[in-house]
């Protein structure tokens, strides 16, 4: 079982990536659960959500502890959260940024700039972007976990509103996410 751990603030779409991405891996004959670590937080405070997937039905329903994947939609987490807490020494984190990303780190790392793709595809305003799409086109790329093409299709068949930007800025950040 692979196991996913979003970080992002309320409005960025952490919740809804970490769906979306639950939805990829299903539409490829995985099984997938997807779920949001919350409480009454506002626009812009600290979320979590998570996202499990595997060959064989999942059964576990508890938090994510001990990630093999972490994403960043928000840098300026890497401040003020534990965002590396439990990672396991094979996983690896993707960061949306476009600055220099500290260094020492153990495990895989990769960057993209989503807000930059974001606003470019007139996802949110320029103030507060939605990233989500973004990196989840990066993070198929960096992970080889989905492809492309059933990110994609999620966000087609989803309920999002802008689908065909939300589609353009999962392409961009496809193809511009560098591993460092």
């Amino acid at each position: 079982m692979i196991e996913i751990r979003f970080h992002g603030r309320g409005g960025q779409g952490a919740v809804v990536a970490s769906n979306l991405l639950a939805d990829a891996a299903f539409s490829e004959g995985k099984d997938a659960k997807a779920f949001p670590y919350f409480g009454v937080e506002r626009r812009g405070a600290p979320v979590m959500a998570y996202t499990r997937i595997s060959d064989k039905p999942i059964v576990i329903r508890s938090q994510i502890y001990e990630p093999d994947w972490v994403v960043v939609l928000d840098p300026t987490l890497l401040e003020a959260t534990d965002v590396l807490g439990g990672l396991k020494p094979h996983g690896g984190i993707l960061i949306n940024t476009d600055r220099c990303l500290p260094t020492g780190w153990e495990h895989r790392c990769a960057a993209v700039a989503a807000t930059q793709i974001a606003i470019k595809n007139g996802l949110g305003s320029e103030m507060a972007p939605i990233v989500n799409t973004a990196m989840l086109g990066a993070f198929s790329r960096f992970t080889g976990l989905v492809s492309l093409a059933s990110v994609l299709e999620a966000i087609e068949s989803s309920a999002l509103r802008d689908r065909e930007r939300n589609m353009a800025a999962a392409r961009e950040a496809y193809d511009q996410v560098r591993e460092l």
